[in-house]
């Protein structure tokens, strides 16, 4: 529990309370109950002498009042009574007081006599009240005396000897069932304050979480009060805090993500504004220089015209040729084409290149063949695999050396069928592996030159490869190299 508890405030606070008013009721019981005791028979005094004043006159005294209403209030205040005419004879007296002692008290007041010492509490011109110790009777008294309207004496007394003790047992009466009632008070206040406390204690865990971003935690002690619908109120704010961090995350990611890709549009802006300009210079140069010697008739004979004119077509053809490899690669790259994936098949797609391309083939004194099953279905973009499968055909073409073999092969490996081109001739350097397909990267620059190759083409078959989720790549081998490409198998067999 924690030091400054509110259950232990709460307990602190009432016990602290309730021991304070039994302090206070038991130092107003031994400093004013007396007083306030003696001060209400007084009251009690002067009212029995207006009623005696008024039912005795000097022709008779009212014996069926005294004996009737009078009666009660003498009784429940065990008070005694005696009236005395001008010679001192008794006219009047209650049943059970001292008469004669009495009698004689009034006649040693009046005459000055008793000397013994009395405490005035009030005093008119009619009566005295007084705080009497009767020596002879070894008690005290609250006396009244003086005289009435007609002229008769009277004495009224009320016995004090009982007003200490009693304040003495009220006190111990008080004290004894006030520590019980603090007793059980302590029990009832420490169990209703923890009961308080545990949905607040509760709330300032859930807070305490809420602060760690911890959202699960929700209040469950319930209840219809003001604790419980803060408790509600809290589960409420969990959920929107949640929701609302949740949202704000998804909106930081997707704002990151435009960032990223901003910057990479932007540096690949950038990188393709410098690649081209370094792209175009050289032909731009050619046709340009050549176009200046056809103007200027450097050579007046038809072949050398018809030999600057056929430079200048050939660089501008591959000018044109780049151009659409960079157009069709700027849509790969940016998804502006979603590959279509459909069942078609690789082999006789295969067969259809290496047909179209057995011309060129025979032009390089080449050999192209093919290795693998003669009807193979997968899934995949049949434009765009037909483009890598043109890439890496050209490719191999290009740089065909040594005994001149280009094989082209498609075989299962589980799931995928995998479709390689290879070619005899050099290796390219491992450290140059992952790079080539980075647009405009050239392996050897000046041998690309000679074949009119712009450094495109293997960036466009990486972007397909990407469209589709398919793995590709490039191996080394003892005679040459191999380029290949994976696509999900659409065979039974395919396993």
């Amino acid at each position: 529990m924690m030091k400054h508890s509110i259950s232990r405030q709460i307990a602190s606070i009432f016990i602290g309370l309730m021991v304070l008013m039994l302090a206070a009721n038991l130092a107003a019981n031994g400093f004013f109950l007396e007083r306030y005791y003696i001060s209400r028979l007084q009251r009690t005094l002067t009212n029995a002498y207006r009623q005696i004043d008024a039912h005795i006159t000097e022709d008779e005294v009212d014996t069926a009042f005294f004996e009737g209403q009078f009666s009660q209030l003498v009784t429940s205040n065990n008070m005694n009574l005696v009236v005395l005419d001008n010679s001192y004879n008794i006219v009047l007296r209650t049943k059970d007081g001292n008469s004669e002692i009495m009698s004689a008290r009034i006649w040693g007041y009046n005459m000055g006599t008793d000397t013994d010492d009395a405490q005035i509490l009030k005093e008119t011109e009619r009566y005295t009240i007084q705080k009497k110790q009767d020596q002879m009777m070894n008690t005290g008294f609250l006396e009244m005396w003086g005289s009435l309207t007609n002229g008769y004496y009277f004495m009224l007394r009320i016995p004090l000897e009982n007003i200490a003790a009693n304040v003495r047992i009220s006190n111990e009466f008080i004290l004894y069932f006030s520590l019980a009632a603090v007793l059980i008070s302590a029990i009832l206040i420490g169990w209703v304050s923890r009961r308080i406390a545990r949905p607040i204690r509760e709330l300032t865990a859930l807070s305490e979480r809420m602060a760690d971003l911890d959202f699960d935690a929700k209040y469950t002690s319930g209840g219809k009060n003001e604790i419980g619908q803060l408790g509600e109120h809290f589960n409420r704010m969990s959920g929107k805090l949640e929701e609302t961090i949740s949202h704000l995350k998804s909106a930081n990611n997707e704002l990151q993500r435009d960032i990223e890709r901003k910057t990479q549009i932007d540096d690949m802006r950038k990188e393709f504004l410098s690649n081209v300009s370094h792209e175009l210079k050289t032909p731009l140069a050619l046709i340009q220089g050549y176009a200046e010697g056809l103007k200027e008739c450097v050579n007046d004979d038809e072949e050398s015209r018809e030999f600057y004119c056929d430079v200048i077509m050939d660089e501008a053809g591959k000018m044109n040729e780049m151009v659409k490899k960079l157009l069709t690669l700027n849509q790969l790259e940016f998804g502006q084409e979603q590959a279509s994936m459909e069942r078609f098949d690789i082999a006789q797609l295969i067969h259809g290149k290496i047909q179209a391309t057995q011309i060129l083939a025979q032009q390089k004194e080449a050999e192209l063949t093919y290795e693998g099953e003669e009807v193979i279905h997968v899934w995949g973009d049949e434009f765009r695999v037909e483009e890598v499968l043109t890439n890496y055909l050209s490719n191999a073409l290009n740089h065909v050396e040594g005994e001149k073999k280009i094989l082209v092969c498609a075989e299962h490996l589980g799931r995928k069928v995998r479709v390689s081109v290879s070619n005899t001739g050099e290796k390219i350097p491992e450290e140059d592996l992952d790079r080539i397909w980075v647009k405009f990267y050239k392996v050897d620059k000046a041998r690309t030159r000679e074949y009119g190759g712009s450094g495109v083409g293997l960036s466009i078959v990486r972007a397909i490869m990407d469209s589709m989720n398919q793995k590709y790549g490039v191996e080394n081998l003892e005679d040459g190299v191999r380029f290949w490409f994976e696509l999900e198998s659409a065979d039974e067999n395919g396993i």
